[in-house]
């Protein structure tokens, strides 16, 4: 009840982020390749961003 109203933080921002990245990375990998890959590519730079917020 009182986590209602709480901001999320800039790094789970960026992991809510890079989830959906994942998920639509996995849909595309069977559909469209080259779609598949940039979204892996963007998935890789927010897991950078991550790793470097944790440090």
């Amino acid at each position: 009840m009182f986590g209602l109203f709480k901001k999320k933080s800039e790094l789970e921002k960026l992991q809510d982020k890079y989830k959906a990245l994942m998920k639509e990375w996995h849909a595309l990998s069977s559909i469209n390749r080259s779609e598949s890959d940039k979204k892996y590519e963007e998935a890789d730079q927010v897991l950078k961003q991550i790793d470097t917020l944790k440090q």
